[in-house]
């Protein structure tokens, strides 16, 4: 195998892993939130649904848990496997975030241990619910430090560079970059709200599958209105971002939006195909692209123009981002129509085809975050650490990625298959009508 096969495949086999992984990572940051939640209102409402519903999401949630672990390990051995040059240019910079993900996501699993065995060993609830704030805290973390990583590969500072040689190293400084606020408010906003989403969609799904059970419909309206929330904040995150990378990335910014030329008061770009250079069928709106950018419809723009052509990202993150957008977008209104069609009492928001848009949403989040990914990762490309290194110096020269490629395929699919299958058996086989009817039997049993 040459060397461009070995970066071929090294980049497939990282693109594939990352992709399956994002989906667990995502719902392992915005779980502990939603269960968390869940319980708290359920104790200041004295309702048992939204009780048993921080139980049983809990429940579902150790096994993502342990496939997050399965792959968040994959990714840290194809580090050093498929990108070695990498690793040693910059491992001893970004060390201490990927020991502290480590330390953060071990500090969640030995709360989250504690909270599952004490269920029925605590008289009073708010103590027990307690124990969720550092399992909580411990996911976002993880998603914090690890992100942290991303946003140095993006805007990497932090070391001086004498004859090839990191020197002069200054971690924290290197954890705190400029790309570092965005980035981690983005990915903390999208797990949220894409967790809600998921979970909104299981609970329409219950509804249209003939569970009419009011617990099915406390959760819908409750991951709802989260959903909405955190939507929103991503929308307002977003727009943050699109200013950072006017800054810090403008080629990625221009490569995004095909904007070719550096202009003042330049139009954005949604949707259209390229066809030799020229874009057909876009959405063009004027000046918003310098509004993005700069927040002043005048400002200027800088262009693909102003970039050596090999240092020019794939043309086709456009469509990605058109993706990630549209599906948000979607997401929010879809959100906000079903939370104020509940608030006035409108029938069409219990209707079947809406339920089954609200289905269709939790898919579609995860398809977002994936666009999202892609986009983040694919815009920063030809670069692993931009200016410094790019991805074909960082590979690996090994002519066996194409195996390590086939067995990881294996292993997540593996992974996969047998996670749905675990979930789906371990609610099907203890509905909601069921489990309710044993407390019941288990208080009156406590009273006699």
């Amino acid at each position: 195998m040459g060397n461009e096969e070995s970066v071929f495949f090294s980049r497939v086999l990282t693109e594939l892993t990352l992709s399956f992984h994002i989906i667990y990572a995502t719902i392992g940051v915005g779980i502990p939130l939603m269960i968390m939640i869940a319980q708290w209102v359920g104790i200041k409402k004295q309702d048992e649904h939204y009780i048993l519903l921080a139980r049983r999401w809990a429940r579902g949630f150790v096994i993502t848990v342990a496939v997050g672990v399965v792959t968040g390990t994959a990714i840290g051995l194809q580090l050093s496997l498929l990108w070695p040059n990498f690793m040693e240019l910059a491992g001893n910079v970004i060390a201490l975030p990927l020991f502290m993900e480590t330390f953060a996501f071990f500090f969640e699993a030995i709360f989250l241990g504690i909270y599952l065995y004490t269920w029925d060993r605590f008289e009073n609830q708010k103590k027990h619910m307690l124990l969720l704030i550092p399992v909580a805290i411990g996911a976002s973390f993880s998603a914090i430090f690890i992100t942290m990583v991303n946003a140095f590969m993006n805007a990497p500072q932090g070391f001086d560079i004498v004859n090839g040689q990191l020197v002069n190293i200054n971690p924290i400084l290197a954890m705190f970059t400029p790309a570092m606020p965005t980035k981690v408010a983005h990915v903390l906003s999208t797990a949220y709200m894409t967790s809600a989403f998921v979970l909104a969609s299981i609970g329409a799904y219950r509804l249209l599958k003939g569970s009419n059970h009011i617990y099915h419909k406390k959760a819908l309206l409750l991951t709802m209105k989260i959903g909405l929330i955190f939507s929103i904040a991503t929308a307002v995150i977003g727009d943050f971002s699109g200013k950072y990378l006017a800054e810090y990335q403008p080629e990625k910014l221009a490569a995004a939006e095909w904007h070719f030329e550096t202009e003042e008061g330049a139009p954005l770009m949604l949707y259209g195909v390229l066809d030799d250079g020229e874009v057909k069928y876009a959405i063009k709106i004027p000046y918003a692209l310098s509004i993005l950018a700069h927040s002043n419809p005048n400002a200027e723009v800088i262009g693909l123009d102003q970039f050596p052509e090999d240092e020019i990202p794939p043309l086709y993150i456009h469509y990605l981002f058109d993706l990630m957008v549209t599906i948000g977008m979607w997401m929010t209104a879809l959100s906000l129509i079903y939370v104020l069609g509940t608030w006035f009492k409108m029938r069409f928001v219990s209707s079947k085809w809406f339920r089954w848009l609200i289905v269709l949403g939790g898919p579609l989040s995860i398809i977002a975050i994936e666009a999202g990914w892609w986009f983040a990762e694919v815009g920063r490309q030809p670069w692993i650490l931009r200016g410094i290194m790019r991805t074909e110096d960082a590979a690996t020269s090994s002519g066996q990625v194409d195996l390590m490629l086939l067995l990881f395929a294996g292993l997540y699919l593996v992974l996969a298959i047998g996670s749905i299958i675990v979930l789906t058996r371990m609610f099907r086989k203890n509905p909601v009508e069921q489990e309710l009817a044993d407390r019941e039997l288990e208080k009156e049993g406590e009273l006699q």
